[in-house]
Formats: structure tokens, C-alpha cells, sequence
């Protein structure tokens, strides 16, 4: 059977969330599976250790769709490639579908986070008035050239298009019944996320934590919070959580460390910074790179993670594979991923956020219990898992 991958995500160098998952299902697809022929669509060349991960698996093809415009690559160029060419079976990482697609099209919902952060995401306009005037054309007039509009449009008419929607939580399936009434259960199937278990693991290797949190100029002891730093995120109620910290015990040693790209509302985040005088307490390296990530995990005291909205979650897993406790939002989906492998605060009440971090730092009881709890429960999910269970509804169209 002939399968088509949108690897535009997966080819990307500094990636993120949805990248690292278009880029490991990949990877996983062709260890797999040798039987079905795959083509990877991509927008340039490819990067080299996404060439690395296919060269035993002669079965997978790139296939460059040049586009002469930086934008719209899935609409235009994709689209024509599907009306043209098609494959059997079309597989696209994320949300976005091109305009054209297979009778036999699966695409990925990661989350709908905009349904509930609508003033996050009605920030970026796209430059053009040529291309505000198309999509208004395009769309009757329903939607403007925003990422918020984009975002609606594209998750409403992928989950009425694809044959299958995989969901990657039980709460990310619940949000898209709850808000689109008219997408059938039965259409969705929940393949929860994995994580990178060849590198993420426990680490017993002082001596290179030690050097990478040099390269790094992070300060030990530290808590550890991994992901954007913006208001989405909830990392100004981290912020204020520290600093009473900070007021509470102003002898203890302890540092922060917020390891992540700046992002919409980060100017909020640095005035928090200025306002509680937190500079001298803080570490922010910025984007890291991920082979470095996991001595990162296995350096610090705790991870806590303040999300106001998460898919998944794919940090707390890492944090808990290298047997780092970890303290995380009370949210239904990372309850689902977590379990009693963590401890959960209220996301909106900082003096709660900064009563846990004291009792982790006075506790190595409970950090031991959170660690070993931790790591059991990482060995639910895997990048191998959620390939074959992928690959299963692929094959099963």
C-alpha cells in the first residue's frame, strides 16, 4: 500500500512539541514496517538525522513540493499534489489538511487549546491583504488571515474530512466531542503520546550533569520547569509561587530554572521577574539542545509544571523517565498521563504552587516516592507503541 506522510514538521531543526512527534512516528514507522511503500512529503530538503532514521528502510521516499511562498504549503502546494498524485492512505501529524485530500486521509489532533485561550492566539496577522482577501473569499467571509481563525477553520473541517482523527489523550477526544458536536466518537482514536526512552532514562553520571549544567550556566539546586515561557503556560504564577518561596526561606540555595523559547505574553513574564527582584534566583538558557536535555531532567531537585492547558504532555513523561519528581497541574489530562506518579496544585493559586515546592524541598521522602513512582509509570508510553498503534489504523483503512 502506498502511504503518504506530511513530514513538513518532522524536518525541522529546532523542533518542539509537534515536531519531535511528526519526527519519532517517522522514525518508529520505518523500523516497523517493511511491507507498505511510504512517501514523505517536504518542503526542502531534508534535515540530516531525519535522512539517518530511514537509510534501513528503503521503503520510505522523500519528495520534495517546492512553493515558491512562505506560506500556505499544506493548502497550496500539498493540495496540489494530493488533486494529482495522491497516495492510498494520507497521514498528516497534525491539524492542518491540505484541500485535497485521499478518500482515506488520518490526521492528529494535539489539543484545542484556543477554544478556551482565544486572546492567546488572535495575535498573529498574516502580512498580506492579497491573502486576508483569499481567505475571506475562500472561507464566505467566516474567517480573517489569524492564527485563532486559521486554528478554527482547520480543526472544524479536518475533523469532518479524515476518515480517522487520532486524539493523543482520552481528555483531548473529550474536548473535541464536547466542542464539535457533530464529529462522530467512533472517528477518533486515542494514541497517547510517547517519549524518547533511548535517551531519556535514569542518569547516574555526575560528572556529565555536571558539565552540561555548566555549559549551561544553571545553578544547583534547582527546580525545573521545561516548555515556553508565556502566559498560555502559566509561567507568571510560577514566578510569583517562587518568590514566595524566596520570602519565606530567603537562606535557602534554591534556584529556578525555566528552560524554553519566549513566547506570546513573555513580556509579562519578565515584568513578574522585575517586579519580586527574582533575576539573581533564575536560570533561562533558552532552547537547549536535546541531547543535553535529559542531564537537564537528572540535575534537578523537582520539576513542577504550571500549565493552564495541556494535549498531553510530553515533559512531565521525560521528567518522570529520568527520575526527577515532578509536581504538575491538577488538569484531567495529565492526571490521565501522571497518575499517582505526581503531585497536583490548583494552576491558579501560586501560595498553593509555593507550599508544594517547600515541601519538596524539605521532603527526599516524598521526592524518593515521586521518583520511583516516576519511573514506573514512564514505562507506559513509548514512541514504539504509539507507532504500531498508528500504524494499525493506517492499515486497517
Amino acid at each position: 500500500m502506498k502511504i503518504g506522510i506530511d513530514a513538513s514538521r518532522a524536518n525541522s531543526v529546532l523542533r518542539t512539541g509537534t515536531e519531535w512527534y511528526s519526527y519519532h512516528l517517522i522514525k518508529e514507522l520505518a523500523k516497523i514496517d517493511k511491507e507498505n511503500s511510504y512517501i514523505l512529503y517536504l518542503d526542502k530538503e531534508p534535515v540530516s538525522d531525519l535522512k539517518e532514521a530511514l537509510k534501513h528502510n528503503k521503503n520510505f521516499k522523500f519528495k520534495i513540493l517546492k512553493w515558491p511562498w512562505s506560506n500556505f504549503w499544506t493548502l497550496g502546494r500539498l493540495s496540489l499534489e494530493m488533486l494529482f498524485n495522491s497516495p492510498k492512505v494520507l497521514f498528516v501529524p497534525a491539524h492542518g489538511l491540505p484541500f485535497f485530500c485521499p478518500r482515506k486521509t488520518i490526521t492528529t489532533v494535539h489539543d484545542i487549546a484556543f477554544v478556551h485561550e482565544s486572546i492567546l492566539y488572535r495575535r498573529k496577522k498574516l502580512p498580506s491583504k492579497i491573502i486576508n482577501f483569499l481567505v475571506k473569499l475562500f472561507t464566505f467571509g467566516r474567517h480573517r488571515a489569524d492564527s485563532l481563525d486559521y486554528l478554527n477553520w482547520s480543526t472544524k473541517r479536518s475533523l469532518k474530512v479524515a476518515k480517522k482523527i487520532i486524539a493523543v489523550s482520552h481528555f483531548t477526544k473529550s474536548e473535541i466531542l464536547n466542542h464539535y458536536k457533530d464529529t462522530k466518537s467512533e472517528k477518533i482514536e486515542v494514541i497517547h503520546n510517547g517519549y524518547n526512552d533511548e535517551q531519556y532514562k535514569h542518569i547516574n553520571n555526575e560528572k556529565k550533569i555536571k558539565e552540561v549544567l555548566h555549559k549551561y550556566g544553571i545553578d544547583v539546586p534547582y527546580f525545573l520547569y521545561v516548555g515556553r515561557l508565556e502566559r498560555k503556560k502559566n509561567t507568571p504564577n510560577l514566578l510569583e509561587a517562587f518568590s514566595m518561596l524566596k520570602e519565606d526561606y530567603p537562606s535557602w540555595p534554591i534556584h529556578l530554572s525555566l528552560v524554553g523559547s519566549a513566547s506570546y505574553g513573555y513580556d509579562e513574564v519578565k515584568f513578574v521577574i522585575e517586579d519580586f527582584d527574582l533575576s539573581p534566583y533564575l536560570n533561562i538558557p533558552g532552547w537547549i539542545a536535546d541531547e543535553d536535555m535529559p542531564y537537564i531532567y537528572a540535575g534537578a531537585l523537582a520539576f513542577i509544571f504550571p500549565s493552564k492547558h495541556e494535549g498531553f504532555g510530553i515533559p512531565v513523561i521525560e521528567a518522570m523517565a529520568t527520575g526527577l519528581p515532578t509536581a504538575v497541574s491538577n488538569l484531567k489530562v495529565l492526571k490521565e498521563v501522571a497518575q499517582d506518579a505526581s503531585i497536583y496544585f490548583d494552576y491558579n493559586n501560586p501560595r498553593e504552587i509555593a507550599d508544594l515546592m517547600i515541601e519538596l524541598y524539605k521532603n527526599e521522602d516524598l521526592r524518593k516516592d515521586l521518583a520511583k513512582k516516576g519511573l514506573k509509570r514512564a514505562t507506559n508510553f513509548s514512541w514504539q507503541k504509539s507507532a504500531k498503534e498508528t500504524l494499525e489504523i493506517i492499515t486497517s483503512l
